[in-house]
């Protein structure tokens, strides 16, 4: 292990984990990769959906009446990114535009071949205007830097959500329904070769179906034909450290399937 990426999984709190397993003496297998079924890549599920910090936490809530986000995706499918970030700026296609300062469209390189996807802004990123530039969003580049990753480079982050929930609460499925052609818009765009959705709204809003990420985790899902691999939010991990392990595996898991995809 070199002394970058030491550093680096002690800022994650995993070197202990890394060590444990004997991962120094593993080199990593060469995937097989078996994407679960294809799911629609129209829209996100119906139903409100629940952030990580709650994930199994009770009983689903019940599905709420949600609007078409036809009105919105008529207009988006065909602009450019200039025009799209300026109608993400200008959008007040759900009532999450009233309280916001900016919309955070996303960050990075437009032609990347990793696609990282969150669930939307917090107050840090509502001022700044960049997805991920608070506390969980330094977990997120400590994440990144452990697969030998770098933001902006071969990368770009988004959310399901542009706007800022009011006191970060999570997105409604409405507010979903009606931000998801902007996501749709920019996975086409970037063409990227992997999705990581990081939490559960955004792995609803990619796959078009409930998501639990305990069960989802491991496998190869698909967006509109890209494999898409689910792991937990970095908000949730600064709250739930027992689960960085869990997520370390994933992100070996996501370079594991990468490197698959590249040498197919």
């Amino acid at each position: 292990m070199s002394l970058r990426r030491d550093a680096i999984l002690r800022e994650m709190g995993l070197a202990p984990v890394w060590r444990l397993r004997g991962r120094q003496a593993q080199p990593e297998p060469e995937p097989v990769l078996q994407p679960a079924a294809p799911t629609p890549a129209s829209g996100p599920a119906q139903g409100r959906v629940r952030s990580d910090l709650r994930d199994g936490a009770g009983d689903l809530p019940q599905p709420v009446s949600t609007r078409s986000h036809t009105d919105v995706g008529d207009g988006v499918m065909g602009l450019g990114w200039d025009a799209l970030e300026a109608r993400i700026g200008g959008c007040e296609a759900c009532g999450l535009c009233r309280r916001r300062k900016q919309a955070v469209p996303g960050v990075g390189d437009r032609q990347a071949d990793w696609l990282f996807v969150g669930e939307g802004p917090g107050a840090e990123e509502d001022e700044r205007g960049e997805p991920f530039v608070g506390q969980a969003g330094r977990l997120l580049d400590a994440m990144l830097a452990s697969i030998d990753l770098k933001r902006g480079e071969d990368v770009y982050i988004a959310n399901a959500v542009k706007c800022r929930p009011p006191n970060n609460r999570t997105p409604e499925a409405a507010e979903l329904a009606a931000c998801f052609p902007y996501l749709q818009r920019q996975i086409a765009l970037i063409q990227p070769r992997l999705i990581v959705a990081l939490g559960r709204p955004a792995a609803q809003a990619l796959l078009n179906e409930e998501v639990r990420i305990a069960a989802a985790r491991g496998k190869l899902h698909s967006h509109g034909g890209i494999p898409v691999v689910v792991t937990y939010h970095p908000a949730y991990l600064l709250r739930n450290l027992q689960d960085k392990a869990k997520a370390w595996d994933d992100l070996c898991f996501a370079r594991r399937s990468m490197r698959g995809l590249k040498h197919a």
